[in-house]
């Protein structure tokens, strides 16, 4: 028997139907125009890197020429070089494949993760909710630049949002698992360490400190030649990334780059702008944990930890999906600036779908780097991010079973 409340959901089941269909279609459209332009060019240096490797060579010693970028190595911690190791056995059709697959399914686990309360919050279907954003999500820059390019970033943001929206909540036993091997695989998202620090989250906080310590101790014991040299030398060598001072490069260091080109830029002034950025968004970070908001907590901090990076590629900045969420959800309930975060919301899905980088893909924008709009469009998520830091709204959100 169907109730009254069932009734109208059901009506309107069809024209949801439809919206999503259209919706699939569209970004289907979009992706086949914009096509795989990096052809997974970050994992094939990888996969040399690590068959280098499995070849008695130096890990850290090995160099891929990129015409624009300069030389380029393999800058992940010795940790990752072990996760990565199979690698060497098997083609690079098999990898691409396999990276392809993790990616896509990390991609639909976390965002899940964030849209189900969502959903639940406001009475939408899930279904249609999650029909909507997966495809949205799949359009943004960073998201499409993970995939194309073979990056580890939705991994890592797996066991991130997994242990902050759910272990750590919980207070489990696993708590700060997730963000300790995530620290241990790239050394970014230490940020959420000192995040759980400053929300006193003591044990979670311990517990990714000694999870990011083991994980490196155990690649010391196993690779201790590759981990002397990462530690002494490889991890201060910027250069073995590419030109921090290229567009893509959407963090502060980048942005002072390129303002004081061709001249070097003040890392007093940098260091100055890091502890800024990083005492007062940290600071509001732990405080919207303490008051029970973990999404906008440990996207407030993600957004921090992008920003004090000395570098932080297009594809780094999954954080700029959380955000949206975090608007959307402030729009669809209650309030005085509701129609102003709905707002919000949409341009930052517009801006970061049409992407930074895009502009410049398509010749459009050189020629203006040295006016007001060349410098925002060159430094636009830089500045979506330092805007996102203090008005993020902070909400009260308890994470809920998604499956």
């Amino acid at each position: 028997m169907t109730t009254a409340r069932e009734a109208p959901t059901r009506a309107a089941a069809p024209g949801r139907v439809a919206v999503v269909a259209a919706v699939v279609v569209a970004v289907g459209i979009a992706h086949y125009w914009y096509g795989n332009r990096h052809n997974y060019y970050d994992l094939r240096i990888y996969y040399d890197a690590i068959r280098w490797w499995a070849a008695r060579h130096p890990l850290y010693s090995f160099s891929h020429l990129d015409p624009i970028q300069g030389p380029l190595g393999f800058t992940y911690p010795p940790f990752a070089a072990l996760l990565m190791y199979p690698m060497a056995w098997v083609p690079v059709g098999v990898v691409v494949t396999v990276m392809l697959l993790a990616n896509l399914a990390a991609l639909v686990v976390t965002t899940v993760w964030l849209v189900v309360p969502l959903a639940d919050r406001h009475g939408w279907p899930r279904w249609f909710v999650i029909g909507l954003a997966l495809p949205l999500v799949t359009t943004l820059e960073p998201i499409r630049e993970t995939i194309t390019f073979g990056q580890i970033n939705l991994l890592l943001a797996v066991l991130v949002v997994g242990d902050l929206l759910f272990l750590v909540p919980k207070q489990s036993r696993w708590a700060g698992v997730g963000v300790g091997l995530a620290t241990a695989i790239k050394l970014t998202p230490a940020i959420f360490i000192v995040y759980l620090l400053a929300a006193r989250r003591w044990r979670a906080a311990i517990t990714a400190t000694v999870t990011a310590a083991a994980a490196t101790l155990l690649a010391l014991a196993v690779a201790p030649g590759e981990s002397w040299r990462y530690w002494t030398f490889t991890v201060w060598d910027a250069n073995k990334v590419g030109h921090l001072d290229r567009i893509p490069n959407q963090a502060l260091w980048g942005t002072l780059l390129r303002l004081a080109a061709p001249h070097q830029p003040s890392r007093l002034v940098w260091l100055a702008l890091v502890a800024v950025v990083a005492g007062y968004g940290i600071w509001r970070a732990a405080r919207a944990a303490r008051v029970g908001d973990e999404v906008a907590g440990m996207t407030i901090a993600g957004l921090v930890g992008l920003l004090i990076s000395p570098v932080s590629w297009q594809h780094h900045l999954y954080w700029f999906v959380p955000a949206i969420v975090v608007l959307v959800d402030a729009a669809a309930s209650p309030g005085r600036y509701r129609g102003r975060y709905g707002a919000f919301a949409a341009g930052i899905w517009l801006t970061v779908t049409v992407g930074v980088i895009a502009f410049f893909d398509y010749g459009l924008s050189y020629r203006l780097l040295d006016t007001v709009p060349g410098f925002l469009i060159s430094n636009w998520y830089v500045l979506l991010m330092v805007v996102l830091i203090p008005l993020l709204p902070v909400r009260v959100y308890r994470p809920v079973n998604p499956w």
